[in-house]
């Protein structure tokens, strides 16, 4: 590994207790699941290990959602020892229990499944799930392609390697590795929509949550992308394998200015997935998803995260998000899969946002104290946003245990269910 951490999230301290994290829970971690030499492929920790982890979080710039989602409280020293993951699970003892797998979103340039906002100490206590949040290499020490260097998808090879140390260790911790659920939001989705393209995935779960996928993302060619990474290495002028975090950075940047200039649009990351390049082939296959029951929604105004007005947003869901899950839909039902859709429709008082991009996160992961002032809750009181995730959290951790959705949970909130889903009702 080269370089050295040199930034930090700013916060409190990483181990500052969280309020969630209460006596009908445990949390471990972080735990090392795989290491990796800079551009080189994940190699997996020891099955049986849990390894201490460092703590670090991939190094990243802060995030462009800070304006939406407010800067996280947390503290992480930056660096290459990021592969890592932390589990909670409920403290009681009992059968094995379903497991939640959550990759988190960020535009795979920033984030950690290490931040409270990810904590999963509310599904775990009134789901009985055990939730594990994993992190992975972002910007372009996990998604660079460039010739003698990488090509590309080493954020994807982390994710798939995290599946496979779950299936391995999992029930150490009390988790049934036969009934495992991966849930992702945002880039975290858009990398499970192309995982479930690689044969071993539907082997090593059972169903997948896909919160906010911005599918249109998920196409980026290998031509595409190495003309990116050619403009990265140019702006670099040095040689990426031992480049310095701030010089990687600093490129990363300049390269999201040209992506943003010959695209004219700043939702597309400088970074991201590369059909094509393993684990992800070309081209979806033609079966396969026997079995897989999956979960796949977005909110009404999405787009507002990223500068558009509210009534803008609306106008292009269709375009963002109804036609491209259509689409997937259509291929995972004939692949093998069965699926529903939803859509969260609530807009806090007092945010300017409406019915944002992540607006769902703080009603399932994280606790008050990860959350408070968060631009995206308004001025809603944190009582009545517990009360509407309480509902959110006993749809999500039904799906994760039985594959059904039950909408009755959240009867009353504006949550719109899927009337022609694959997935029976509860």
């Amino acid at each position: 590994m080269t370089g050295r951490p040199t930034g930090r999230l700013r916060g409190v301290p990483v181990d500052a207790p969280n309020e969630a994290a209460t006596a009908a829970v445990r949390r471990t971690g972080p735990i090392r699941y795989a290491t990796a030499d800079r551009f080189g492929p994940p190699q997996r920790t020891p099955a049986g290990s849990d390894e201490a982890a460092s703590g670090e979080i991939c190094p990243q710039p802060p995030s462009r959602l800070d304006a939406v989602m407010g800067t996280p409280y947390d503290l992480y020293l930056q660096g290459e020892d990021c592969l890592s993951l932390r589990i909670t699970a409920p403290a009681a003892p009992a059968p094995p229990r379903p497991v939640l797998v959550f990759f988190h979103g960020g535009g795979f340039s920033s984030g950690s499944g290490l931040l409270d906002w990810y904590d999963g100490s509310r599904l775990s206590a009134e789901g009985g799930l055990v939730v594990v949040s994993a992190g992975y290499r972002l910007g372009p020490l996990g998604f660079l392609r460039h010739q003698g260097v990488s090509e590309g998808n080493l954020g994807l090879l982390d994710q798939l390697e995290a599946l496979r140390w779950v299936r391995e260790n999992i029930a150490r911790h009390g988790g049934d590795p036969d009934n495992v659920t991966a849930c992702g939001q945002s880039a975290g989705a858009i990398s499970l929509a192309l995982l479930l393209r690689h044969p071993e995935t539907p082997r090593l779960l059972r169903r997948a949550i896909l919160q906010s996928p911005v599918l249109e993302l998920a196409t980026t060619l290998p031509e595409q992308a190495a003309e990116q990474g050619a403009f990265f290495a140019e702006a670099l002028a040095g040689d990426p394998r031992t480049a310095t975090f701030g010089e990687l950075l600093g490129a990363r940047s300049a390269t999201a200015e040209h992506v943003a200039a010959r695209t004219g649009s700043r939702v597309m990351p400088p970074f991201g997935p590369v059909l094509g390049v393993p684990p992800v082939p070309a081209e979806p296959p033609t079966a396969g998803l026997d079995g897989i029951d999956l979960l796949v929604g977005w909110t009404r105004e999405e787009l507002t995260a990223f500068g558009l007005p509210r009534e803008a947003a609306r106008a292009a869901e269709e375009e963002a998000f109804t036609r491209p899950v259509a689409e997937f839909a259509r291929w995972a039902r004939a692949a093998g899969a069965r699926l529903a859709t939803y859509r969260l429709d609530w807009a806090p008082e007092g945010s300017a946002y409406g019915a944002t991009h992540c607006l769902e996160l703080p009603l399932l992961l994280g606790d008050e104290a990860a959350w408070r002032d968060s631009p995206l809750l308004g001025t809603v009181p944190w009582h009545e946003v517990d009360a509407f995730g309480r509902a959110l959290r006993a749809t999500w951790s039904c799906f994760a245990r039985t594959g059904r959705v039950d909408p009755a949970p959240t009867a009353g909130y504006p949550v719109r269910w899927g009337e022609d889903q694959g997935v029976s009702a509860a």
